[in-house]
């Protein structure tokens, strides 16, 4: 079982509130990381990354300097980098398919530090969850911890600012703390984070998740192109229903964690709907079942190019 606490292989812990009282300094390092405040990242430099969604890349990367994710409630964002190359995965974990998604996002991350002159070490940093009702959050939690446990690489873990140690009270009701982060590729630095700017292809990624679509890397590092698709939906034009629902409704049904949800979270979800009803089937936006590329301009934007 190769995860690390302080250079020490730690047992699979029963429970959030056993490993943080076995390392009270991890307990501390949360606590550091909640007080961090919270950095607006300029969309120019970002490459962000939605729900079920992971990338990876080095900081020799011309296109993206910050690797970044938000809007996690009891979802948890999951960062892998190794401190010899810089190479770095970030991952928008929401316990759909934990077991097969971990050894993805270190395969990405090692599979990009091969250069023998660079030693160094994979550390980990979990962010996410909180104290919800139907612990979910802690379920992901331990389910996470577990998977990396499974690895046959040493991971170290760094930062576990995770369910209890994430949780905050709001005028009574529980939410967490930080809902996202980034990462500075050429620093290593990683810090609570909010993106306005979610792009691109922003409500196709969503759609893609909604439909029930998996974890996908979205990110071809040595080409420095955003790949998305193709994935696959049919018609269904009974999610009009949720269109003339209220917000109350719409985070009751739709959401794991209806209290805890950003503002934009309902009108995330109805836009979402309306390019599903838009596009009733996903053959029109990948003709010949091709992906979808873009590919950063000099002004900084996301373009849609042809396929490289």
């Amino acid at each position: 079982m190769p995860l690390l606490i302080q250079n020490r292989r730690i047992e699979r812990p029963g429970s959030t509130v056993d490993l943080f009282a076995r390392y009270p300094h991890l307990q501390e390092n949360a606590r550091v990381f909640r007080s961090k405040p919270v950095v607006d990242v300029d969309p120019k430099c970002l490459l962000y990354i939605q729900q079920r969604e992971f990338a990876a890349t080095t900081p020799a990367d011309n296109s993206v300097a910050v690797l970044g994710s938000d809007d996690a409630t009891t979802c948890h964002l999951v960062l892998v980098r190794h401190t010899g190359s810089g190479a770095a995965c970030l991952a928008h974990c929401d316990g759909s398919s934990t077991w097969s998604e971990v050894p993805l996002i270190v395969k990405a991350v090692t599979s990009l530090s091969k250069d023998p002159a660079k030693e160094g070490r994979l550390e980990l940093h979990l962010v996410g969850g909180f104290d919800d009702e139907s612990k979910m959050s802690h379920k992901l939690s331990l389910n996470l911890l577990s998977a990396f446990q499974r690895q046959k690489e040493d991971i170290h873990l760094e930062t576990c600012c995770i369910t209890e140690m994430n949780d905050v009270l709001v005028d009574g009701v529980h939410r967490p703390g930080v809902q996202g982060i980034g990462v500075n590729l050429k620093t290593g630095e990683v810090f609570p984070a909010s993106f306005p700017h979610k792009g691109p292809a922003e409500e196709l990624r969503s759609a893609r998740t909604f439909t029930g679509g998996q974890m996908a890397d979205i990110y071809d590092s040595n080409k420095g192109v955003v790949k998305i698709g193709p994935c696959k939906w049919s018609p269904n034009l009974d999610i009009s229903f949720w269109l003339s629902q209220d917000d109350d409704t719409i985070l009751k049904y739709l959401s794991t964690s209806p209290t805890a949800e950003p503002p934009h979270f309902v009108q995330h979800i109805k836009s979402t709907i309306q390019f599903l009803l838009e596009h009733p089937s996903s053959d029109s936006i990948f003709p010949g079942g091709q992906p979808q590329h873009y590919r950063r301009t000099e002004q900084g934007d996301w373009e849609k190019v042809n396929q490289t």
